[in-house]
């Protein structure tokens, strides 16, 4: 019998041991390029927030303010098919979105149990992922670093207000 076209198991019950390990490393699947496009769009979102940075965690990006977690990449992690973002929620939000669309939600293994959501890449475009994005963000930033950031974006929206102003004035 073969597998993946890389190893032919004669028997398991010889040597089970060795086969099996054999088995298990000719059975993972790589990480698509197609998982790694949509993952640079969970980062560039992630990335705009204030005092955010990435680490690599259980080797996968992991994003955390002020060391804090807010939210984890799943590439086909542990080969489970998702190439997802996994994010807090509010309580009561995880179950009302997998209510809502189970194809795009879903309750992520170890997190989930906390109140986590898994959101299908592939199945939300950037204005929505940055919708829920910002609130994870803003579900573990502190509060003063939301004050702060809060209080950067109305200054800038009040300057681009300005500037368009100026340009209808000079038309």
């Amino acid at each position: 019998m073969k597998l993946e076209g890389e190893i032919e198991v004669v028997s398991l019950v010889d040597n089970s041991m060795v086969k099996r390990s054999r088995i298990k490393k000719t059975m993972k699947k790589q990480k698509t390029g197609k998982g790694e496009k949509h993952l640079e769009r969970v980062r560039r979102i992630c990335l705009a927030l204030p005092e955010t940075m990435e680490k690599l965690s259980h080797g996968e990006p992991t994003f955390f303010v002020r060391k804090k977690v807010f939210a984890m990449c799943s590439n086909n992690h542990h080969n489970d098919g998702h190439v997802a973002v996994l994010l807090p929620a509010a309580i009561g939000v995880q179950a009302a979105l997998i209510e809502a669309n189970p194809v795009k939600f879903y309750r992520p293994a170890y997190v989930g149990v906390r109140g986590w959501i898994g959101i299908e890449l592939d199945q939300v475009d950037d204005e929505e992922l940055g919708l829920h994005v910002q609130e994870a963000w803003s579900l573990i930033a502190p509060e003063k670093l939301q004050v702060q950031a809060q209080q950067s974006l109305n200054v800038k929206s009040a300057k681009q207000t300005s500037q368009k102003q100026t340009i209808q004035r000079t038309r």
